[in-house]
């Protein structure tokens, strides 16, 4: 029987990537996102306006979108509650984060020179893709107090790097899904394509503090 729920996220299973970017000063920037989705050639990301990704990828109008394999949950809790941005903005502050401008130190990751963009790749993630900025959208235009909080935006990807290891045999174009393992976030915690990897630093935020001021209206419908 199906029941009436009002859960605070709707993460029902999505990947993780580690989105990397340049500080106005040049030192580099990575945060995990997982918010995100490709058609074609063309990725759409939901982010915080007041991040230090968005900020830096609205400035330059490109990135870098690593996809971490289920061997790299490690690395990528590392960046968990950490933020580029300084003073960490009051949303975040709440949820526990954290000011870091070594995150490729703290984590353990490699910065590979790009060929077509600015912002460095992860070396240790299994798949890189150069991206450049096609569209900013403001999400949640309708509602009064949330617009302009969040951004969904539309990357154009414009060079893509692959680990030999999860390409199809014969086929150099073509990703293996069973060499492929990639990471999942699902309701705050880390998957793979089996069981639970790890225990995400990440949950220790309540999700209540994820509720947007557009839940009452919803909830009001």
């Amino acid at each position: 029987m199906h029941k009436i729920c009002t859960p605070s996220i709707l993460y029902f299973g999505t990947p993780v990537i580690l989105i990397s970017t340049i500080n106005e000063n040049g030192s580099f920037n990575a945060a995990p996102i997982s918010s995100i989705f490709w058609l074609g050639w063309r990725c759409v990301i939901g982010i915080s306006v007041v991040s230090k990704t968005s900020e830096n990828l609205l400035r330059t109008g490109e990135c870098v979108i690593n996809l971490p394999s289920e061997d790299q949950v490690g690395m990528v809790n590392k960046l968990a509650l950490t933020t580029g941005s300084t003073p960490v903005p009051k949303g975040k502050q709440n949820k526990g984060y954290r000011h870091e401008s070594q995150k490729f130190e703290i984590a353990g990751m490699t910065p590979v020179e790009s060929i077509l963009v600015n912002p460095p790749r992860i070396l240790e993630c299994p798949v890189q893709m150069e991206a450049s900025l096609a569209k900013v959208n403001l999400l949640a235009e309708d509602h009064e107090i949330q617009r302009g909080n969040i951004l969904y935006i539309e990357l154009k990807i414009v060079k893509v790097h692959m680990e030999e290891s999860i390409l199809m045999d014969g086929f150099p174009n073509r990703v293996d899904p069973d060499k492929w393992r990639p990471l999942i976030m699902s309701f705050q915690q880390f998957y793979g394509l089996g069981g639970q990897l790890q225990e995400s630093a990440l949950a220790q935020v309540p999700e209540e503090l994820y509720r947007t001021a557009e839940f009452n209206s919803v909830q009001a419908k």
